[in-house]
């Protein structure tokens, strides 16, 4: 993903991912687990697995993690995958959807998102991670083109056409899929048939996953503002100008909203009045924050070009630990469990940290750059590498 063109600089899209899932880009989501800490459901269907999009897990994971299965992937991958069932899927610089077995590794079926009538003719790439429901995946390509494709088969249902590339995932509300595209519109359509059902225009490219809340989504990006749109009518609840360009898909609580931006700060937003309650920038540093956070009923965990994982006291936004890597964090983290983080660095490798302590406790050298988030669920964690060099690995107990 690219940053904004009134941003410092511009970053190629085969070079950067914009977390939100972006990393961001990302909410893939599904319309029951509207809060993962609360459900059983042990599947990870979407890129921050929840319409709050808090990064938490409900899958436990092995004390050790070992490699069950890699497959190199063309360009590599930057979004997250999605975990359900007995099966993985992921979305590739490529223009590759592929559907893998869990447990093996074997391809199941592979969509792309165009006709390639040579092994090596350029497609438009995914950088959106895909959202899973019972029958579909659905997501979006540098094309501007969202895809809906049979969940069994692989084969196309539908497609719906935007002015622009779409970078982040659509969150699932009951028949509805909602997304962004960087044409500055948010859409609504129909998950049966993709016709359009309500469409909002912002200012500027729309980076972030929308957060879902109530019948209100949360909606950020490069017009450097909040927006809180009613789901059912499409029409502006709030406009909260920032003065701040944010990549990061937000994360909610209550009526609390957390989210990183481009200028080097991370805010926490009250949404019921709104106004922001604290502010957050690492002391000596300026440096963004395209990562997603986690959020916890205590804690808010979130990556930053400073090359540190931040653990911020949700209600004051205090430091309470801060784990160094040898790259910038545009990964999401994840929380498995009660006390274990996990995350990615563009150092190259995958992390997990404890989260009352901040210590490393394992990591894993999986390629040159990780700035795709970990999907964990159905007792594994799955997550990709960049580049020409590029794979998604899959982590268990053998």
């Amino acid at each position: 993903m690219r940053v904004p063109d009134s941003a410092p600089s511009l970053i190629s899209r085969r070079d950067f991912l914009v977390a939100t899932s972006a990393a961001a880009a990302s909410t893939c989501l599904m319309a029951q687990a509207d809060d993962p800490a609360s459900t059983k459901n042990t599947s990870w269907p979407s890129f921050r697995n929840g319409n709050e999009l808090r990064g938490i897990a409900t899958a436990t994971l092995p004390s050790k993690l070992e490699v069950l299965w890699k497959e190199a992937v063309k360009d590599g991958v930057q979004s997250t995958a999605a975990i359900v069932g007995p099966h993985v899927f992921v979305a590739t610089l490529g223009g590759e959807l592929i559907c893998y077995e869990r447990q093996t590794g074997k391809r199941v079926w592979t969509y792309f998102s165009a006709e390639r009538k040579k092994p090596d003719d350029f497609i438009a790439g995914f950088q959106s991670s895909p959202t899973v429901t019972d029958e579909l995946v659905l997501l979006g390509d540098e094309d501007g083109i969202f895809h809906a494709v049979d969940r069994k088969t692989g084969k196309q249902r539908w497609k719906f056409e935007t002015g622009a590339e779409i970078v982040a995932c659509a969150a699932i509300v009951d028949d509805k899929a909602i997304f962004g595209s960087y044409d500055s519109t948010l859409y609504c359509v129909k998950l049966a048939t993709g016709a359009e059902v309500w469409k909002f225009k912002t200012q500027d490219r729309i980076n972030g996953s929308p957060a879902i809340a109530g019948d209100l989504t949360f909606v950020t990006g490069c017009d450097q503002h909040l927006r809180a749109i009613n789901i059912t009518t499409g029409k502006e609840k709030f406009d909260l100008p920032l003065e701040r360009f944010m990549i990061a898909s937000p994360a909610v609580l209550g009526s609390m909203l957390y989210v990183g931006t481009h200028e080097s700060e991370f805010l926490a937003i009250d949404v019921s009045k709104p106004e922001v309650v604290w502010r957050y920038r690492e002391p000596g540093k300026d440096l963004p924050y395209h990562s997603s956070a986690a959020v916890t009923e205590e804690k808010v965990i979130v990556g930053g070009q400073d090359k540190l994982l931040h653990c911020l006291d949700r209600k004051t936004g205090k430091q309470l630990w801060a784990f160094t890597t040898n790259g910038q964090i545009n990964s999401s983290p994840v929380l498995a469990g009660s006390d274990r983080v996990f995350v990615g660095s563009n150092d190259g490798h995958v992390y997990e940290v404890g989260l009352n302590d901040g210590k490393q406790r394992w990591k894993l050298k999986l390629g040159r750059s990780v700035a795709a988030s970990p999907a964990v669920g159905e007792g594994v964690l799955v997550i990709g590498a960049e580049g020409n060099e590029g794979a998604i690995y899959c982590l268990g107990a053998k």
